[in-house]
């Protein structure tokens, strides 16, 4: 006999519906899974099997058939286990399914337990696109599943609690839907900038690195706090609107990381921070069966990468692509998949191999050579896709051992997310979201600088032998800046403050 039910698979970071059919006919007894599937979905036979008869159903003893369509689409993972489960006693007639229009999820155990498994998130938006009536799943992942509108979430924790809900003999309460029941941010690490003493100067560039998505190098000695200002930073972004919490939650959930970041908050902005022994798969995504990397992880939040210098070359290369388009493409022999990547990158290093080279109080024992060599590690096509290079001096005893609080978090927040709303109006609907972002024709037409301010960025890129790739980047932040003003338009002290953030291309480097 044959039977047939409804699954899912995550390829990418989306949900694909899979059919299950399941046909049981007279032969020798064997057990055959077909359609592309991986050894991990080869073994659920056995842990079928095995879950069956110590459920207290029989498991039948005839020649059976699973294919898993589309039949050209690779199958990885447990999640099959249950539908198949499900597929061999519907076939065997040991259950009749009295509810239809539902996607059934699940690894088992072999004692009929229903396991947690990735992707939910993915999945269950692909029920509501389809317009099916809810999705049966681990009773562990139906949080996850209840932030998407449309459809009924049905946890089971064993074989038998589903079989009994689809042959209808028991009734299961739906999870509530927690979309429009958690929309606030919340900070469960407490983090917060008003924890910081002192580096004034630095706050204000990260405040407006921020406020117009500009990717940022903090340069400075050991101890200086760049890492506990990098920490902070995700206190002062804007909130994620439920789109932007949705596609940065399937890529979580895809990745098998989506415990810890709904328990920390749906609407929270990522913050990943890579070890520099990463490898560049880890970092951009890949392997045999395609998985986000840090960059996708970091979607929609930040990307920090402490003593970049010591990243690997080829790791730092590859994040280029991801800067400039905003998205990560990976490609195999059979197909290629798209990860989106729109973060804001922070970097933090030292200026030297021993760290001291810009402290006036440490002595640098670095050679003009090992330093020059320490700055080449970052390439210039790399460091040309970060807007802000602010050096972080060390913090004054004064400074320290005042008792005078800091500006909270919440008070740099709200003017990031007023100048936000001027970026907004400025750009419409558009791909384009923040000055960062801007091209040449756009930078021509939004960043108009007055007479005065033109001749002292003439001035600065003369007297200071900035770059030319520095002139867009420093009108880009100038802009960012006279937002951060309410002006239209680009006068002098917004060129003066822009010019300050371009350290490392004042020509104080060795050579």
């Amino acid at each position: 006999m044959l039977a047939q039910v409804k699954s899912s698979c995550v390829y990418g970071i989306d949900g694909h519906l899979i059919d299950i059919e399941v046909d049981i006919s007279r032969g020798l007894p064997a057990s055959v899974i077909v359609g592309l599937p991986d050894a991990a979905v080869k073994e659920s036979k056995d842990r079928v099997k095995a879950a069956i008869q110590n459920s207290g159903f029989k498991y039948p003893s005839k020649r059976i058939t699973v294919n898993l369509a589309p039949a050209d689409l690779k199958k990885e993972g447990s999640i099959f286990d249950l539908p198949i489960a499900v597929g061999l006693l519907s076939a065997s007639e040991q259950i009749k399914k009295e509810r239809t229009g539902y996607i059934v999820i699940g690894e088992l155990s072999l004692d009929g337990k229903v396991r947690p498994v990735n992707g939910i998130l993915s999945m269950a938006m692909m029920c509501a696109k389809n317009n099916f009536r809810g999705i049966i799943l681990p009773s562990e992942n139906a949080d996850e599943a209840s932030y998407v509108e449309g459809i009924k979430v049905i946890g089971v924790s064993s074989l038998t609690e589903a079989v009994d809900f689809i042959s209808g003999n028991s009734d299961i309460i739906p999870c509530e839907n927690k979309r429009d029941t958690e929309m606030s941010c919340v900070n469960p690490d407490h983090i917060d900038f008003s924890e910081v003493k002192g580096q004034e100067y630095v706050k204000r560039a990260l405040e407006i690195a921020v406020a117009g998505g500009h990717n940022i190098l903090m340069i400075g000695p050991p101890g200086t706090g760049k890492t506990m200002l990098a920490r902070r930073v995700p206190s002062i972004m804007p909130d994620m609107n439920i789109e932007e919490a949705l596609e940065t939650a399937k890529i979580h959930s895809t990745a098998g990381v989506s415990k810890k970041y709904f328990r920390d908050g749906m609407f929270k902005r990522p913050f990943r921070s890579p070890h520099h022994t990463a490898s560049d798969v880890s970092i951009i995504g890949g392997g045999q069966f395609p998985k986000p990397g840090e960059v996708s992880l970091a979607h929609n939040g930040v990307l920090f990468l402490d003593e970049l210098p010591e990243f690997k070359r080829n790791v730092l290369e590859v994040l280029r692509q991801p800067l400039e388009d905003r998205e990560v493409t990976v490609s195999r022999v059979k197909t290629t998949i798209t990860f989106p990547a729109n973060y804001m990158l922070i970097a933090a290093m030292n200026p030297c191999p021993c760290g001291y080279f810009t402290d006036p109080e440490r002595e640098c024992r670095c050679t003009p050579l090992q330093i020059q060599r320490y700055i080449s590690k970052i390439s210039g096509p790399l460091m040309d896709r970060i807007d802000i290079h602010i050096e972080v001096p060390a913090v004054k005893f004064r400074d320290i051992a005042s008792k005078k609080s800091a500006e909270p978090s919440s008070y740099i927040k709200s003017r990031i997310e007023k100048t936000r709303k001027i970026q907004k109006a400025r750009f419409g609907s558009g791909k384009i979201h923040c000055n960062a972002q801007m091209n040449s024709r756009q930078i021509k037409n939004h960043c108009l600088i007055e007479k005065e301010a033109e001749e002292l960025l003439s001035r600065a890129m003369d007297n200071l032998c900035l770059s030319a790739r520095a002139y867009d980047k420093i009108k880009k932040i100038a802009r960012t800046i006279a937002d951060m003003d309410e002006s239209p338009g680009i006068i002098g002290r917004h060129i003066a403050e822009a010019v300050q953030y371009r350290s490392l291309d004042k020509n104080i480097w060795p050579a």
